[in-house]
């Protein structure tokens, strides 16, 4: 399949420097490749559907969210650690979303659900936290967001529905995180080669060995879909995580496991899925 080049708007043209250290390496094998789009599908450069919080049944946030002026620098890619289901429904997706806010807000005491973003098992695309797919499409804000500590103001957070330790997620399921890492990257002028997984900067097991693995692949498929070179990422050894406001409000930031403060323990003493039973059927 040959993509169609996808053109930034001009306000997005530039390229942006990274300004944290990556906490962990990237992975040396890159996995089995998937498809780069699912059968029958064609990029889009107009973006892919992603549906939005009124749609799926989202709370309001408890106050409101903070709109920042800043672009951000890069897409941060987790998974939910939740049950690798084969409901694939609209419907599975839509309680998907509701759970995650729920569990945000009572168990976490956020304002709103922590990522911008989630891809559900059947590949259906659901803004996260209210307001991202508005500055998405505006391409020259982003929402302030809980999904990765001291990237919460420079990053786009990705939830990808499922636990990607020992499996791969559904070829659907990652075109659907391909067209919205492209799109995003296209509205904001991101290259390909600034998206990372979560274990990057905090210390996580997040998005699992696989999906991590599959990182490069998704870089190359991205900027396939871009229509451009993939550079690599060029981080300045010499840098310092910087807190950001999230981080000094609430400690929490690893949004794959149910509540701990503590970063440092190992991951088979966390709990197997982070959304508590009852949530989610």
């Amino acid at each position: 399949m040959t993509s169609a080049p996808h053109q930034p708007p001009a306000h997005a043209a530039a390229r942006y420097t990274r300004r944290v250290m990556l906490m962990g390496g990237f992975a040396v094998a890159a996995g089995a490749a998937l498809p780069l789009a699912a059968a029958g599908r064609a990029y889009s450069a107009a973006g892919p559907n992603v549906i939005g919080c009124g749609t799926w049944g989202a709370r309001a946030a408890s106050e409101s969210v903070v709109i920042l002026a800043n672009r951000p620098e890069r897409i941060i890619v987790h998974h939910t650690a939740t049950v690798n289901v084969t409901d694939y429904s609209q419907r599975r997706a839509f309680a998907l979303a509701r759970a995650i806010q729920t569990y945000h807000m009572d168990a976490h005491g956020w304002i709103d659900t922590g990522q911008h973003f989630t891809v559900s098992r059947g590949a259906f695309v659901m803004e996260g936290r209210h307001n991202s797919l508005a500055e998405l499409r505006a391409g020259t804000r982003q929402v302030r967001a809980a999904h990765c500590i001291g990237q919460n103001t420079v990053a786009i957070g990705i939830e990808n529905e499922g636990t990607y330790t020992s499996q791969a997620p559904p070829a659907a399921q990652y075109a659907a995180l391909a067209d919205l890492c492209a799109y995003i990257c296209g509205q904001y002028g991101l290259p390909a080669s600034e998206i990372y997984g979560h274990r990057d900067f905090n210390a996580t097991a997040c998005p699992g060995d696989r999906l991590y693995a599959l990182l490069p692949t998704l870089r190359r498929d991205v900027a396939t879909r871009l229509g451009t070179a993939l550079s690599d990422p060029d981080p300045d050894p010499d840098a310092q995580p910087v807190p950001d406001a999230d981080q000094v409000s609430d400690p929490v930031g690893d949004l794959v496991r149910r509540a701990t403060t503590q970063p440092s323990v190992a991951w088979s003493d966390r709990v197997s899925e982070y959304l508590p039973a009852g949530l989610l059927p």
